[in-house]
């Protein structure tokens, strides 16, 4: 495997790590303006992701930091190409974190809600327009020889980019209605467990009709003809058993097949891709790919030595506060947010 290739793959398992992680919190953060029922059970479903929500969202900054180094013409193309979306996104995101940590600073009715709103907006926005964004790029977006993008409103909105995005926000609404299973208990709990029920016949649909929207919208098919439609079976195959154990009560494996699920869908966005990292729909002599795009050898050499030296113990830190954090969240016990 080449340096390439490495830091290619490198990036896809970030991006497949932050969709997983932060896509229960995206999910979670959506459902307190439906599920909850008075302003205790809103810190009640927030608390379930405070310890761990920014540690989550690290994954997309290294990602986004991993592109900059790694492929610099892919991130030039794409930060400039895609500037718009990304400060709306940016901006959710910060209202998100900001909501967190402001809504229960001050005993007022209308103070609250304020906030819980930008709670819901701040967590409904960001899989959206990454689901735009990822459908977007297997689309293919004006790309010329010079790899700048000039991309028109209507190369961003697109039916398959929309249905792209609408994907995504429900694959992480009901990842995360899953993961309030896991981590309350009594009427919550089980509120949430209907709820996921209901929503996965909501969500596989729309996850089908993407699946075939993709095979006439792009070329990731024609690209891998084997390995894609393989990781569409293997994903079709984690939310029937994610449904087996959510129907039969068992939280813990519902959720974990329900995350494979997620996991695989990311993973086969990079393997249609690959090489490229992204398509002109201009001409495919104009596509980005993981050698026109990269930096020099030296770079990547130094930045994987590098990688290698910090990455176990990024992990170990994050695996170490999952477990430290990993009782329930209780009505009955003090609030940190």
């Amino acid at each position: 495997m080449s340096l390439n290739e490495l830091w290619f793959l490198l990036i896809a398992v970030l991006f497949v790590g932050f969709f997983f992680l932060e896509g229960f919190d995206f999910g979670v953060g959506m459902s307190t303006r439906f599920m909850a029922r008075n302003d205790l059970e809103r810190r009640v479903l927030v608390n379930t992701i405070g310890p761990f929500w920014d540690a989550n969202e690290v994954w997309l900054l290294t990602a986004g930091g991993a592109i900059f180094a790694a492929f610099p013409n892919w991130y030039a193309t794409m930060f400039s190409g895609y500037y718009i979306p990304f400060v709306v996104l940016l901006l959710a995101l910060i209202a998100r974190g900001v909501s967190f940590e402001f809504r229960h600073q001050k005993a007022s009715a209308a103070w609250r809600n304020f906030w819980d709103w930008m709670v819901f907006v701040g967590s409904i926005l960001p899989p959206f327009l990454f689901g735009v964004l990822f459908a977007s790029l297997i689309q293919g977006m004006p790309i010329n020889h010079d790899m700048n993008m000039h991309a028109g409103f209507f190369d961003y909105i697109t039916v398959f980019s929309v249905w792209g995005g609408l994907t995504v926000t429900m694959l992480c609404l009901l990842h995360g209605l899953m993961f309030i299973t896991i981590r309350t208990e009594a009427e919550i709990q089980e509120r949430a467990r209907r709820m996921a029920k209901r929503v996965w016949w909501i969500t596989i649909p729309v996850l089908v009709v993407f699946v075939v929207m993709a095979f006439f919208f792009s070329d990731i098919f024609q690209a891998r003809p084997v390995l894609v439609p393989l990781m569409i079976a293997v994903v079709v195959v984690m939310y029937v058993l994610s449904a087996v154990f959510l129907w039969k009560g068992r939280d813990g494996l519902a959720f974990a097949f329900g995350g494979l699920g997620i996991a695989i869908t990311v993973a086969t966005l990079f393997v249609g891709l690959f090489p490229r990292v992204m398509i002109s729909s201009i001409d495919s002599a104009f596509d980005l790919t993981i050698y026109n795009a990269a930096s020099g050898n030296y770079s990547l050499t130094v930045m994987t030595i590098v990688a290698v030296t910090l990455l176990p113990f990024v992990l170990g830190y994050q695996i170490w506060s999952y477990y430290v954090f990993r009782k329930r969240v209780s009505s009955k016990e003090k609030m940190t947010y």
